[in-house]
């Protein structure tokens, strides 16, 4: 019998953080300066994430323009500072601001809107999260003026209360006073300490040249939990539910989907009830969590704890469970990289029908690269050169934090049903800080890479931008996913019989973003977050190290553990960046697509994993598609470039190389793209070998070639003028497809014509809509689109038929 085992390959490849989301009661300023120097204080009173913003504004609030009253950077002297905590912080914690020059007492302050200045005559401090356009505020205080919070009289020196504040509660007015500050406290309960801050009668204040109150004087600290409320089955015993300042009982079974979503403090199950945290919610705890009866954690549900210290314990009674469900699956063979949520689970009890020799983990320090698969040529090819990097991981080995394995199905599974793979870990889940050891090898060949088989070793999602920011010197920017699209053969490159298809990796890059594979893997783009449960590689390196996940990275909500690889939900991002995805298919199976991301960070040279993305082994591959660099060799799936760099004249250059010697349709399509420039101008192909433009915004573009490698056949550009304009304007003009609002779409034919059916089809050719028309103007209602982009295909009376890729808003 033939033997399949697995290879690595991989083929492709904002730093942000997660952060806090806050709400009313969890700050407050507890001092200002408005004479020499102007500076302000403020205190945490709840426990905050790495990378948690709070912006800070002089800048009034008008209630009746539901804005803030001076718009543009710097208007009128008013400004914004930022405040990023670099470091899991607790409650209590108190933080002072100058602001000229700007800095911080604790974390990280900077100007992001320019002239922020305390003014004596009259000012307002304004504390709140997310843009200038949607705030979320947090707290204000009104100082220095006799008029108080008020609407009527428009100045730099007032505003209203800002929404969702209550004037005298979370929204001080401390009257005609320069500076003051909290005489602090010894009260340690959040809401009594929160009301003792928000006291006007607990300050001092101070008037006149050359006063000033000194700030950050005061120790602040925060009761552990002081009260504990109780879940029945039916209630919560104070009516309202936890929240972070609260222990949380659960003494009667209690569904997240049906009961909600929990935040406490402390979290205890008592013996004989349920805790089931359903698919699509989550629960997240400050501290410890005790299980006496049971918890199950679903596939796409999170469960987080924050404090690095919190303990997790399962006692005799209790069991503690996450549940995983994958992707769809056609073959027993298909594998799943997988990693342990939970402490001290076998590999052989989470996966007992799995024959044993299905099963792996993958040594990195084994990895060896410095020939072509059967060679001694000096010439990398991303597979290990004696083969003895993936080893059989045996029934009674545990699982370890934060390593990664490769699991097939049973021989018995199901064969053509696309049923999903599942696993069940059962333990005390991971909490706290998880140190994985990535290895390089001084023996690779550039650019081969150092590969490391890791994976999230918590029961909720982690944000992998916040991994690489505080591993980068240990590890590169890009996580690769294993999405199984197609089955292992022969002529795939590989050290065994049988090997597993280069493509089948989907890859996503810090800075420019993911890339997925072929139809009939998961279907999913990747995005930065990465489920529980999954395994991924990483490079290493320099001289490698260890790599540490850390509760900080760990995700609190109901999307970010949607997506599982091989879940075929892709979270959907707004961003400002404008990207290009383009597939390379053909008429006997190829399917390429690569990424063109013009991101901030990123040069219009190599910048590393972080932005650009080879595609490696590209000699094994039937046919490919890549982008290049100038100066370098290297042909690329992910390509990140300066931002500034996108203009009319831009010019993406874009390889095929194929194989394949039998007559063959390829087809290039314009898979996706976001972006105001994008979304603005045409994506023309140009095919440097015939000499022909094309406008892919329109349709797909066919081709036929022979075999080679041709470096410089195409180029996209975005100057219509290239295009011949007869031409163009004819079949533009011929059919328009306009956005309406709530999902209505108007397609109008301009010639002297009738719509008699419109087709709306996917991008992979499945018809989700089919009309009837009768005039040369129809509105559709497309509700059921979940892609922006989308092929039309009508048909007119005469007979002709006008395909056309539209997006829909």
């Amino acid at each position: 019998m033939k033997k399949i085992t697995l290879i690595l390959i991989l083929f492709a490849v904002n730093i942000s953080e997660s952060q806090t989301i806050l709400s009313v009661g969890d700050i407050a300023i507890n001092g200002f300066n408005s004479r020499n120097p102007d500076q302000f204080s403020f205190i945490l009173l709840t426990s905050i994430d790495t990378g948690t913003s709070i912006n800070f504004t002089d800048n009034g609030w008008d209630n009746t323009t539901n804005d803030f009253r001076y718009t543009g950077t710097g208007a009128f002297g008013e400004g914004i500072i930022t405040w990023t905590s670099t470091s899991y912080l607790p409650c209590g914690t108190q933080v002072v601001i100058d602001a000229n020059p700007v800095n911080a007492s604790i974390a990280s302050a900077v100007e992001t809107d320019s002239n922020f200045g305390l003014n004596n005559s009259g000012d307002q401090i304004l504390a709140f999260q997310g843009n200038t356009t949607t705030p979320n505020f947090l707290y204000a205080i009104n100082f220095g003026g006799t008029t108080g919070w008020t609407n009527a009289s428009i100045t730099t020196n007032t505003s209203a209360v800002p929404p969702g504040l209550a004037d005298g509660i979370s929204a001080i007015n401390f009257g005609d006073f320069d500076n003051g500050a909290h005489n602090c406290t010894t009260e340690t309960n959040q809401a009594l300490l929160f009301a003792d801050v928000s006291n006007s009668a607990n300050w001092s204040f101070t008037n006149g040249g050359g006063s000033h109150s000194n700030l950050g004087t005061c120790s602040y600290s925060c009761a552990p939990c002081s009260s504990t409320i109780t879940w029945d089955g039916t209630n919560w015993n104070n009516g309202t539910g936890p929240d972070t300042t609260l222990n949380a009982i659960i003494n009667g079974d209690y569904n997240t989907f049906t009961n909600g979503n929990i935040s406490a403090c402390n979290l205890t199950i008592n013996s004989g009830f349920i805790l089931d945290v359903s698919d699509g919610t989550y629960v997240d705890v400050n501290n410890d969590v005790q299980v006496d009866g049971i918890i199950i954690v679903q596939t796409t549900a999170n469960f987080k704890q924050l404090n690095d210290a919190a303990t997790f314990t399962v006692s005799p009674s209790g069991l503690a469970q996450v549940n995983k469900e994958t992707a769809p699956k056609y073959e027993w063979y298909y594998y799943t990289y997988w990693s342990s949520p939970v402490v001290g689970e076998t590999i052989g009890n989470v996966f007992p029908d799995v024959d044993g020799d299905r099963r792996f983990l993958f040594n990195a320090a084994n990895f060896i690269d410095e020939h072509s698969v059967g060679t001694t040529n000096g010439i990398p090819d991303d597979i290990d050169d004696d083969g003895n990097d993936w080893q059989i991981a045996y029934s009674g080995d545990t699982m370890l934090p934060g390593m990664g394995y490769a699991v097939t199905e049973s021989r018995a599974f199901p064969s053509g049903f696309g049923l999903p793979g599942s696993a069940t870990f059962e333990g005390e889940f991971n909490t706290g800080d998880v140190p994985v050891t990535i290895e390089t090898n001084a023996a690779n060949v550039a650019p081969a890479q150092n590969w490391n088989f890791i994976g999230n070793p918590y029961p909720s999602a982690i944000d992998f931008d916040a991994f690489h920011a505080a591993n980068n010197t240990v590890i590169d920017g890009a996580a690769y996913f294993w999405s199984q699209a197609t089955p292992p053969d022969a002529a795939n490159v590989g050290n065994e019989n049988l090997n597993f298809s280069k493509n089948d990796y989907a890859i996503y890059s810090t800075g420019s973003g993911g890339i997925t594979t072929a139809p009939g893997g998961s279907g999913t783009t990747p995005n930065q977050y990465i489920p529980s449960g999954q395994g991924f590689f990483v490079a290493g390196l320099g001289a490698g190290g260890t790599a540490t996940f850390t509760n900080a990275m760990r995700m609190a909500d109901d999307t970010s553990n949607t997506q599982f690889f091989k879940t075929a939900n892709t979270k959907e991002e707004t961003s400002t960046a404008n990207k290009l995805w383009v597939n390379l298919t053909s008429d006997n199976g190829v399917f390429n697509q690569i990424l063109v991301a013009y991101v901030d960070g990123a040069t219009n040279g190599m910048d590393g994993l972080t932005y650009d993305a080879p595609r490696l082994s590209i000699n094994s591959l039937a046919a490919a598609l890549y982008s290049t660099i100038e100066n370098e060799s290297t042909k690329f799936a992910i390509q990140g470039k300066h931002s500034s760099s996108l203009t009319t004249n831009e010019v993406i250059k874009l390889g095929f190389s194929t194989k394949i010697n039998e007559p063959t349709i390829y087809n290039l399509s314009l898979a996706d793209f976001e972006g105001e420039f994008l979304g603005n101008n045409i994506v023309i192909l140009k095919d440097n070998l015939l000499n022909k433009t094309h406008n892919l915004s329109d349709s797909d573009y066919s081709f036929t070639s022979e075999t080679g490698v041709f470096n410089s056949r195409f180029e996209i550009v975005f100057d219509a003028a290239v295009l011949n304009t007869k031409t163009f304007n004819a079949n533009i003009n011929k059919l328009s497809i306009v956005n309406l609002d709530n999902n209505y779409v108007k397609f109008s034919i301009t010639s002297n014509n009738t719509i008699k059916s419109v087709k709306i089809l996917d991008l992979v050719g499945r018809e989700i809509y089919n009309f009837s028309g009768n005039s040369a103007t129809e509105i559709f209602q497309l509700n059921n689109l979940k892609n922006k982009i989308y092929i039309a295909k009508v048909e007119l009376e005469n007979g002709q038929v006008l395909n056309k890729k539209a997006i829909k808003n």
